[in-house]
């Protein structure tokens, strides 16, 4: 039946598209979608003094991090030292330009803007007023959060040492500690926001509102789409644009699949090459000694290091492959998803599938450190190989196409593709 409900109060679920009405929330709760128990609503206690509080101590961290050394080592007589700068200076000093530009945004340019965003947007909440790029910064921070990779750099970096700590004797320096903590700080800023809160504390609502909505039925049949960034309800003949953000608003069940496909046909290409070319290559004195992702796998389970042969095997391999045949699969099962009466079997594989996707960029952070660790001329030294590049393009791309597969598809119903 029709219900009317204030519209602070209504939300369209980003994944499978049911329309519902909110309970008031009292500060320490969530409020969870009935039908596929997504959460669309998390309220927080003093999340501007949380947020500000825990976002300064991690830009703070980021400081000492950057200014002090990383990680020394020494061996046969002769040491190096190496700051987090340096992982991708030594990267572009090896004509890897590609990897030193997603090297430097997911270690230190992406985290470090969304913390800076985060303050700036709760200052404003308590100043009060308009301020310039409110909702671009807003945006901005919606988007970049999965993106923010420190404590996968930090577990890549402790790989890295264990791969050298037979051939070395390894210390960790104050940056290590530092960034450490770091990436413990981003993660817990992020689990304090209230996403919701700080739309509506900073934009409110814009008009013109959706009128006579059925609460508890899909929102698409309605001629209704939610706003995957602000969750703003819209009418899905609207201008096209989020009546209260602005950012397009897609029709979800035309074209969903093709976005998906493109992207994992990119990243199976680029697998083969990850595969089969050497990720890094070691010089001694005896020589060239090339080695592939599976080849660095191997040669760890060898020298007893088995705990992280099995951590490299399972982020290398296991997890892009799996991600690309779940999402296949995903694809495949949307196309006959009227014929199903299981919906949590395939939304729970995708949740596993999009939240394990960037641990795949471990080997790339391995190869950056040791690179930047071991330059020590002919005695030995560490360069990247072809497919570091590429597998960091598989990780992307397998991480693009988790985020264009859109899980309402797998709710649908067949009269909404009638027209394509």
């Amino acid at each position: 039946m029709t219900q009317f409900h204030s519209i602070r109060r209504m939300r369209i679920c980003s994944e499978c598209d049911l329309v519902v009405a909110l309970p008031p929330l009292p500060a320490g709760t969530q409020a969870s979608c009935p039908r596929c128990q997504h959460t669309l609503a998390r309220r927080q206690r003093q999340p501007v003094q949380r947020v500000t509080a825990w976002a300064l101590a991690a830009l703070m961290m980021l400081a000492v991090a950057l200014y002090f050394d990383f990680v020394s080592f020494s061996t046969r007589g002769i040491g190096e030292t190496i700051s987090l700068t340096d992982t991708v200076l030594a990267m572009l000093g090896r004509g890897e330009a590609w990897l030193a530009i997603v090297l430097t945004l997911t270690m230190v340019v992406l985290p470090g803007c969304y913390l800076i965003g985060l303050i700036y947007l709760h200052l404003t909440v308590v100043l009060g007023g308009k301020w310039p790029a409110q909702q671009l910064m807003l945006k901005w921070v919606s988007l970049v959060q999965p993106w923010l990779m420190a404590d996968v750099f930090l577990i890549g970096a402790l790989v890295s040492l264990v791969k050298v700590s037979s051939l070395a004797e390894i210390e960790f320096e104050v940056g290590f500690w530092a960034y450490g903590a770091f990436a413990l700080l981003v993660i817990h800023t992020g689990r304090c926001i209230d996403r919701d809160w700080l739309w509506f504390a900073l934009v409110g609502e814009s008009s013109p509102k959706p009128q006579k909505v059925t609460i508890g039925a899909s929102a698409a049949p309605q001629n209704l789409i939610g706003c995957t960034l602000c969750d703003a309800v819209n009418h899905s003949d609207h201008s096209g644009h989020c009546r209260r953000c602005g950012s397009p608003l897609f029709i979800w069940y035309k074209y969903a699949q093709t976005r998906t496909l493109a992207l994992l046909t990119g990243a199976i290409i680029l697998y083969i090459p990850a595969m089969l070319l050497p990720i890094m290559t070691t010089v001694d004195l005896s020589g060239a000694m090339p080695s592939t992702i599976v080849g660095g796998v191997i040669e760890l389970w060898q020298i007893g290091s088995q705990p992280v042969a099995v951590i490299i095997f399972c982020a290398s391999i296991v997890i892009p492959i799996a991600k690309i045949i779940a999402l296949l699969w995903l694809v495949q099962r949307s196309n006959n998803a009227r014929l199903s009466h299981d919906k949590s079997s395939p939304m729970l594989l995708y949740r596993v599938t999009d939240v394990i996707g960037r641990w795949s960029m471990i080997d790339v952070f391995v190869v950056a450190i040791l690179v930047a660790l071991i330059q020590a001329g002919a005695l030995m030294s560490v360069y990247p190989g072809p497919a570091a590049a590429a597998f960091a393009g598989v990780v992307i791309l397998t991480m693009l196409a988790a985020f264009s597969f859109d899980t309402r598809q797998l709710w649908w119903s067949k009269e909404l593709r009638k027209d394509e």
